[in-house]
């Protein structure tokens, strides 16, 4: 498959069983995936990974946001706006790809990171309590800003979208970890959704790998989402300050070394 080895190829399929642990409880999958497939095929165009990661990514999170709804009172009124802000702005970020380094991206990404963490280790009962936040047409306007900002990064570039979008809706609508995890998973299946719209058609993914990176996707979704259902905010909030200090230290990394 593709000239890999056997090993690469395993590599790939514990890659992606990882991610979809990590993308079911708070978001972070890509950091995972996307630098396991250009390690594992160096001589394939960016967007063609990309490709690959997002049709993979969306199985396991599709799976996980149905998880969720079942066991956890959606906020939809919040939600679906951002969603399809989200789907719509993807799609433009999917197109950027192709004409914008995403290095420039890099700084900005890592100080929006470095304050996330910090203000959410400084504040204890941040997500804490599920205590919703605006109504009518200031939710609407919120939601549809918010998406529509974390679309365009997450068909552009990706990593870190999940985790982006658990902050948002806790800090700008009050929702617990929890809540904000479910909700980010509904708004991350429509904004790659949206990239695969551009992706697919235009040949940027790999057919038979994508779907064996997509079955380990879902496993690694179903053990992610178990947990976090049944250990709630607090195990969710934990795992958000340690994956976004593993992002902390990788964006470091890649922007000054």
């Amino acid at each position: 498959m593709y000239g890999l080895d056997p090993v690469l190829l395993c590599g790939l399929a514990v890659a992606a069983l990882f991610a979809g642990f990590i993308d079911a409880v708070v978001g972070g999958g890509g950091l995972i995936q996307i630098p396991a497939l250009f390690q594992a095929l160096p001589r394939e165009l960016p967007a063609t990974l990309f490709g690959t990661n997002k049709f993979s990514s969306i199985f396991g999170t599709t799976n996980a946001a149905w998880r969720y709804s079942r066991r956890v009172a959606m906020p939809w009124r919040t939600t679906l706006p951002a969603a399809v802000a989200a789907f719509a702005c993807s799609y433009l970020g999917a197109m950027a790809v192709a004409w914008l380094p995403s290095a420039v991206l890099r700084p900005l990404i890592l100080l929006l990171l470095v304050g996330a963490a910090v203000y959410t280790f400084a504040r204890r009962d941040f997500g804490a309590i599920h205590r919703p936040q605006h109504t009518g047409r200031r939710e609407f306007a919120y939601a549809f800003l918010l998406g529509g900002a974390i679309g365009f990064y997450d068909g552009f570039f990706g990593p870190g979208t999940g985790s982006f979008l658990i902050f948002l809706f806790i800090r700008f609508f009050g929702f617990d970890f929890l809540h904000a995890s479910a909700a980010a998973k509904v708004v991350n299946v429509a904004t790659n959704l949206a990239a695969l719209g551009f992706f697919i058609p235009h040949g940027h993914f790999l057919p038979v790998l994508a779907v064996m990176m997509a079955t380990c996707n879902v496993v690694g979704s179903l053990v992610g989402t178990q947990l976090a259902l049944r250990h709630g905010s607090a195990f969710v909030r934990k795992a958000f300050l340690g994956v976004v200090s593993v992002f902390i230290l990788k964006f470091a990394h890649d922007t000054f070394f």
